[in-house]
């Protein structure tokens, strides 16, 4: 299915399937980490369905708390975060659970913004909080496969194209 809306946007929305098991990311910082893994552990049988991924010392933690397997990346200020990123843009990421502190400054404030942006822009589901962690991942969506629709960047064009130019 393409969807085209050539009058007010020429990007074309694609469907992009979700198998049944998610592959889902799952970030911390230090002031909820706490929080993460009584999360976690309360919705164990639910994560233990799915693939995780998380930033260092959170899947260290929910790997030796909670009992999960976790591909771990770097911590979130080594990059783990912009990893996360981009597995998003490169469709190895379904689902994103980040339990940050939006009241503590960080050294790494910028990549935490632009993990929430890519999260948007490639309509990824991402629960901020544990009650929206909660209803995600106890949503009947989360049991089957699902098809979301997202822009397909690879259509556009950029100025640069259009004039020839190669980068």
């Amino acid at each position: 299915m393409t969807l085209n809306f050539e009058r007010s946007n020429p990007m074309k929305i694609q469907p992009v399937l979700m198998p049944a098991v998610k592959r889902i990311a799952l970030v911390a910082h230090d002031n909820r980490k706490n929080e993460m893994i009584d999360w976690a552990n309360w919705n164990r049988p639910i994560l233990a369905q799915h693939m995780l991924c998380a930033t260092g010392t959170t899947g260290s933690l929910l790997e030796t708390e909670v009992g999960l397997d976790v591909t771990r990346f770097r911590s979130g200020p080594l990059g783990g975060d912009q990893q996360i990123g981009a597995g998003i843009t490169e469709g190895h990421i379904d689902f994103v659970v980040f339990f940050w502190d939006p009241l503590e400054s960080h050294s790494h404030d910028v990549d935490v913004k632009a993990l929430l942006r890519i999260a948007a822009v490639y309509n990824i589901p991402i629960a901020c909080n544990r009650s929206s962690a909660d209803f995600m991942v106890t949503s009947p969506l989360m049991a089957g496969e699902y098809v979301r629709l997202a822009f397909d960047y690879e259509s556009v064009v950029s100025p640069a194209e259009e004039a020839g130019v190669r980068l």
